[in-house]
């Protein structure tokens, strides 16, 4: 949810000051991808469906089941599919957390990291969670980052998830963009030019240096 919301008429300037904070030219041109004017408005009607139908579909080339139902009936994530009942840009968050759990927590209920903020059965989370603190909020920030990038890869609103994943927020914030997003491309999970890949984590949570980008 996003912590300040910013009008319309001020948001082209609060995009242009957090690119001019960008000092790294491979996040410089990441955001440009994300930052697509339009782009800041959730989809509806007809176009949400759409998006939907794609986040299943990119959900299944993963080799996630699928569940109906909304996340609240139970967990987004049983260890086995995935609750189908939310928004496109919900699911992709979920597929990013899948590329990035390692193989362990990718068979724990919400991926071993606890409840979420859709998690029905808290309880059922909370018995599964496996990683916290640090390594769990940056592991939680990776994922909010690539799947932006994958609603953008698939045509979608990634600035709407932008904005309310507070990734303006604060003044660390084109830092902590740039810290990010290096991770991932260390790691394989994007490309050279920030496009989302379809790969999946194999070293455990033991291997402390795979989510840091130095």
């Amino acid at each position: 949810m996003m912590l300040t919301t910013i009008p319309p008429h001020i948001l082209p300037r609060a995009l242009g000051g957090f690119a001019s904070a960008l000092s790294d030219g491979y996040a410089q041109r990441v955001f440009r991808r994300i930052a697509i004017p339009g782009r800041w408005t959730r989809a509806r009607d007809r176009a949400a469906s759409m998006h939907h139908r794609a986040a299943l579909t990119l959900a299944r080339a993963f080799g996630m089941s699928l569940r109906p139902g909304p996340p609240q009936r139970g967990v987004s994530w049983d260890g086995r599919a995935l609750r189908t009942g939310t928004e496109a840009y919900v699911l992709l968050h979920e597929i990013a957390h899948f590329q990035l759990a390692p193989p362990v927590r990718r068979r724990r209920i919400d991926f071993g990291l606890g409840p979420g903020p859709e998690t029905g059965d808290h309880t059922a989370a909370l018995r599964h969670q496996a990683a916290g603190g640090i390594a769990r909020e940056r592991e939680e920030a990776m994922a909010s980052l690539l799947g932006i990038l994958w609603e953008i890869e698939l045509g979608q609103p990634g600035l709407a998830s932008f904005l309310d994943q507070n990734w303006l927020e604060g003044a660390g914030a084109a830092l902590h963009f740039t810290d990010i997003l290096a991770a991932l491309h260390k790691a394989g999970f994007i490309t050279a030019s920030g496009r989302p890949t379809r790969r999946l984590r194999r070293a455990p949570d033991e291997r402390s240096g795979f989510i840091k980008s130095s």
